[in-house]
């Protein structure tokens, strides 16, 4: 089967709703994620959920071999939410799902650290430059080849916000990979929009973070090549980010953890728009068929606006 027509089968019945019902068990998952509304689990399930969940399963079928579905969205678009739904619906299958987070490639505290005294614009984990790209590879030729491997996990909570390497997880034998992260899957673009960059990108400084940042995105492609499939989690408005980040961080502080202040969260997410600016970085991804197969609009209530494909897909 010719390549196009394996995206057009893949994003075909991601985008075919079903007409059953969601069932209890995943209700109550739901409810255990957050999500309350009867309406809006419904909708979830029968737009996103099980659609995605079949398209996997039939895509692992036709590659005969583990399948790996790259997530991208920026913060509280709703990819962990996602991942622990999809799989749910996928052991149910008869499959065996893994996700694991870019996050939990991090490298550990003590390396960003040196890694921030050798170039100060890395004040915060999150960038193209604070991953241990290498393990992410290994981990995902691993996982494609059905050989057993350790899937680090990050512990966001340790050092007072700043994050480490917790205690990794032996793998074997999964059938679907769900690898999702703010920047999975973006690619470098012309250096050239940066001179006319929006805010938060504002100065000359701001300007040359954004270009190293850009550049960085090379040292990843290595990593994106191991996707095969993309989908994109796109919010109406990406600075509806700061609103959800500073929720999940209530919500962390409440449960006893460290977890960063408001005023932290304001610099922490603008710092990531000035790495990487989702107007510069992922509008082109939108409508590139090469890279991604769907994008899943969410309102400002992280419900689903709309679900659709890349334009170049859509008439293939």
């Amino acid at each position: 089967m010719a390549e196009s027509q394996q995206n057009t089968d893949f994003t075909s019945t991601l985008l075919t709703p079903t007409g059953m019902d969601c069932p209890r068990a995943l209700i109550d998952l739901a409810h255990c994620q957050g999500i309350e509304d009867p309406a809006e689990i419904a909708s979830a399930y029968q737009r996103l959920w099980f659609p995605l969940a079949q398209a996997l399963h039939d895509e692992g079928q036709r590659l005969g071999r583990p399948v790996v579905l790259g997530i991208l969205g920026g913060q509280g678009t709703g990819k962990t939410t996602l991942g622990v739904m999809v799989s749910a619906i996928l052991r149910g299958l008869g499959d065996r799902p893994l996700s694991f987070s870019l996050d939990d490639l991090y490298l550990p505290y003590a390396q960003r650290r040196s890694l921030q005294s050798q170039e100060p614009r890395l004040k915060w984990r999150g960038p193209p430059g604070t991953h241990n790209i290498d393990q992410g590879i290994t981990v995902l030729d691993h996982l494609q080849a059905g050989r057993p491997v350790w899937v680090p996990r990050f512990d966001k909570s340790a050092w007072g916000g700043a994050g480490d390497q917790g205690k990794p997880e032996r793998v074997e034998g999964a059938d679907v990979v769900i690898f999702e992260g703010w920047f999975v899957g973006v690619r470098p673009v012309d250096p050239k929009v940066f001179e006319a960059a929006p805010e938060p990108i504002g100065s000359e400084g701001d300007r040359a973070f954004a270009r190293a940042m850009n550049v960085k995105l090379r040292d990843y492609l290595p990593l994106w090549e191991h996707l095969d499939r993309l989908i994109i989690l796109k919010a109406i408005d990406y600075r509806l980010s700061y609103t959800w980040r500073q929720a999940a961080e209530r919500r962390i502080r409440a449960q006893g953890k460290a977890g960063m202040s408001d005023s932290e969260i304001e610099q922490f997410v603008t710092y990531f728009w000035q790495a990487l600016h989702p107007e510069l970085l992922i509008t082109p991804l939108l409508d590139n068929a090469t890279v991604t197969d769907a994008v899943i609009e969410i309102d400002a209530d992280h419900r689903i606006s709309r679900i659709f494909a890349p334009e170049t897909l859509r008439r293939s």
